[in-house]
């Protein structure tokens, strides 16, 4: 099968969508098909400045929201452009990743599934990009269930993402959770001093990572509120994130109020394999999502990715996290916003590292069994080929 995965957003990008992608492509490939990956990346850079990010820079300080709808109609054109210019390839099949690149492939005729990752209203919301309620939401809503019901077939991230597209467009769609590339994201723990001596890390620290874009649904704000009481019980802990986003000026906040500019990295968007380095040198990984506008965490790559790496993770217990983290069997579980819970969950671990490596130990036995890239190209390829017969 010829095969396009399709998206209006960047590609590669620091994030999930992204990393999707790429594991996705590796994962088909490894079943034998052949598959190109088009985005709003492969635009030229001039023509993206001055159709979609300059005035959708201009149009949203008219009106929140204004520029958003601008901009993802922007991509969407010129997506579809693209796609009709690449025609010559002769693809089966287009898998689009957003809504937006639905519409766009749709309107091409090349038959096309769609994958959903998120709430893409409800986050935009999130973000304060626009207004709940706002005409621009609304739209950005109908685009969503236009999408869902012009399809042939839909995938979604996880069970949550299953009911919402069922609630909102009546559409029935498949939920296959995220997963990761088995052998790119495996213990590496042997070069923990190393990696630690490569990026300038004490090697006697006690390092928290946290993996995540800098935005409110991750919750990356708890890790330093939680900080000062695991420092408490372990001066020489280093919070690392590795991210970028709007929340890191709250981040930078609580850095500067709490007197912990020694004990907080910011190390901005990395490269996917430097996130691997820091997953190894790390004696504890968190994921701390929460509830943000009716956005919650679906399978998250990052819990996944620190799994995989024999990492010892802990994690809010709300979307998609709750479907892949046995508590106290393959990591640690914490109510959302909750510092306290967190900071004692991270202390847990640093006073008995052998619970840690315990439970990731068993994290990655249920990566290898549950969340291998292989067989969910295997999923994906029985889907694809159902909807090549409609």
């Amino acid at each position: 099968m010829k095969i396009l995965i399709a998206t209006a957003y960047d590609y590669p990008h620091a994030g999930g969508l992204s990393t999707h992608v790429t594991t996705l492509k590796a994962g088909l490939e490894s079943l034998g098909h052949e598959v190109d990956v088009l985005s709003f990346s492969d635009i030229p850079s001039p023509v993206r400045k001055l159709y979609a990010q300059g005035p959708s820079f201009v149009l949203n300080k008219v009106k929140k929201g204004k520029g958003i709808v601008w901009s993802h109609n922007v991509r969407k054109r010129l997506l579809q452009g693209l796609i009709n210019k690449n025609k010559d390839k002769q693809y089966d099949l287009i898998n689009a990743q957003d809504p937006f690149t639905t519409l766009a492939a749709l309107e091409t005729g090349i038959p096309t599934v769609s994958t959903v990752h998120g709430y893409m209203t409800f986050e935009s919301v999130s973000k304060g990009s626009m207004d709940e309620g706002s005409p621009e939401a609304n739209y950005m809503k109908e685009v969503e269930v236009r999408s869902y019901k012009g399809t042939r077939a839909i995938i979604t991230v996880d069970q949550r993402l299953k009911e919402y597209v069922k609630e909102v467009s009546g559409v029935e769609a498949t939920a296959i959770r995220n997963f990761i590339d088995i052998h790119q994201f495996k213990p590496d723990q042997a070069k923990r001093d190393e990696y630690r001596k490569k990026y300038g890390i004490d090697l006697n620290k006690k390092v928290l990572f946290v993996p995540r874009r800098l935005t409110k649904k991750n919750g990356v704000i708890y890790p330093a509120l939680s900080l000062p009481a695991v420092l408490k019980a372990h001066p020489d802990t280093q919070l690392i994130y590795a991210g970028s986003g709007e929340a890191m000026s709250e981040i930078q906040n609580i850095v500067a109020r709490e007197g912990l500019e020694q004990n907080v990295t910011l190390l901005g968007a990395v490269p996917h394999d430097t996130v691997k380095e820091y997953y190894a040198l790390s004696d504890v990984v968190l994921v701390p999502s929460v509830h943000s506008a009716g956005v919650e965490e679906a399978t998250s790559i990052s819990a996944l990715e620190a799994m995989g790496s024999g990492s010892p993770l802990v994690a809010c217990a709300v979307g998609g996290l709750k479907e892949i983290v046995n508590h106290r069997e393959d990591g640690l579980l914490v109510e959302e916003k909750n510092v306290e819970q967190l900071a004692e969950a991270i202390i847990e671990l640093l006073d008995h590292p052998e619970l840690g490596q315990e439970l990731a130990q068993k994290a990655r036995t249920k990566i290898e069994n549950e969340y291998s890239h292989l067989a969910a190209a295997k999923k994906y390829e029985e889907i694809y080929k159902k909807a090549l017969t409609v």
